[in-house]
């Protein structure tokens, strides 16, 4: 039986802590002390082991299996069959595949995500962002989540699918309601009904939208992704129907959640540093580097799980052949052996290897578009407003432990007496 000090320090330790409110508005404490303490911890209360370290972090990523949804067969038999439809769209994500059928469908994706591609959408995302900032700069206050860090890439997302803009509302709900899910590790029955008419209606919208194409080829004279995922062959091999919808899936809910949060994450971050903020606005080709240092500090993608392929050893302990194992990037991020001084905000850090978008195999494939995303977002921001300070009130997180972001950020802000030159983005 485990001794009283035992139990409290792993009920201390419990990534199960992150539901409480006030762990999430801060959770690197809790990721520090996992570090330091107990670097590959086995989490009795959600029956998983629990990865902080840099090194380790990035060995369960690239070595471990992303394999980690229960297949419709696996939950029949657990007499869970209305959860099938759920599931088998679930094993049919890059996200949960391992080699080789993620090598192929990621391939195959990456012929139509080009860099060309992206790059692109630069004047688009200039005109955007700045058409969001003429609606609010005569009453020097905002939301940066609903008025810029939504908008921006449900915008830019929907764009680069090449879906009518009037079905971009639609499909930002479903990427939110869906993130829920994707973002959490407590199973939420009441959240089930939602979670099957979301995939559902994923699904089927861009079944639909994949049909359009075929069937009237000359509507669709403006290409976007889902016609190029169609297109996209290597050596005569290409995606199925089933292949595109999936892959469309996950770029549209990456496009748009994650982004949303390292933009007003960023500013965030600037804010509660203004030293930064002063050393960003009098020199702007410094902001690739604080991109990616906003990145590393508050990264909006925070954790994601894993299963042992074999028994290995990571850190001493030895995780069983299928024992889950959560890699906590957020935590990675800021480990001292990795990145010096790592809870000091520094827009100039060199070598800064992050792990918000993953790595090896999985390395997030949308990157280059976040990033200008980012950059343009907060060039323009900064360029046109002075005097950024948050609004009076408490601010409140999204209770999502994996996607870090927050439900609303008012600010306010005086206009710009001069803008500054912009410079070429680094992606």
């Amino acid at each position: 039986m485990a001794s009283v000090s035992t139990a409290t320090r792993d009920a201390e330790l419990s990534l199960f802590n992150l539901l409480n409110p006030e762990v999430v508005a801060n959770p690197y404490p809790l990721f520090k002390r996992l570090r330091e303490e107990d670097p590959v911890h086995w989490d009795p209360y959600l029956h998983t082991w629990v990865v902080t370290r840099y090194e380790d972090v990035t060995a369960v990523l690239y070595g471990f299996s992303a394999e980690r949804t229960p297949t419709p067969q696996q939950l029949h038999e657990k007499g869970l069959d209305h959860l099938g439809p759920l599931a088998q769209m679930m094993v049919r994500l890059m996200l949960f595949m391992d080699p080789p059928d993620h090598t192929r469908l990621r391939g195959l994706a990456a012929k139509a995500f080009t860099p060309h591609r992206v790059e692109k959408l630069r004047g688009y995302v200039e005109d955007l962002v700045n058409s969001l900032l003429d609606r609010v700069e005569k009453s020097g206050q905002m939301d940066m989540i609903a008025d810029l860090g939504v908008p921006v890439p449900a915008r830019v997302t929907g764009e680069l699918l090449g879906v009518p803009g009037e079905d971009v509302t639609q499909l930002k709900q479903w990427a939110h309601d869906f993130s829920e899910m994707l973002g959490n590790f407590q199973h939420n029955p009441d959240r089930t009904p939602l979670m099957l008419e979301t995939a559902k209606g994923m699904a089927e919208y861009f079944a639909e939208q994949v049909q359009k194409i075929r069937d009237n080829p000359e509507t669709y004279k403006r290409e976007g992704l889902v016609q190029s995922l169609m297109a996209a062959e290597i050596d005569g091999d290409r995606l199925t129907t089933d292949e595109v919808v999936c892959s469309t899936i996950v770029t549209m809910l990456g496009g748009m959640e994650t982004t949303t949060n390292l933009i007003a994450n960023g500013v965030l971050s600037l804010i509660r540093n203004r030293d930064q903020e002063d050393k960003l606005r009098s020199d702007m080709s410094l902001l690739p580097s604080a991109v990616e240092e906003m990145l590393r500090y508050e990264p909006p993608s925070q954790h994601t799980g894993r299963l042992a392929p074999e028994d290995t050893e990571i850190g001493g302990k030895i995780i069983r052949k299928r024992q889950a194992v959560m890699a906590v990037m957020a935590a990675g991020n800021r480990d001292p052996e990795r990145f010096p001084d790592p809870d000091r905000f520094d827009i100039e850090r060199k070598d800064n290897r992050h792990l918000s978008f993953g790595w090896a195999q999985h390395f997030c494939f949308g990157a280059p578009l976040a990033r200008l995303e980012g950059q343009i977002a907060l060039q323009t921001l900064l360029n046109r407003f002075e005097n950024i300070q948050l609004a009076p009130g408490k601010l409140e997180w999204r209770t999502n432990s994996g996607l870090r972001g927050l439900k609303a950020m008012p600010i306010t802000f005086n206009r710009a007496e001069k803008t500054s030159i912009t410079v070429a983005t680094k992606l």
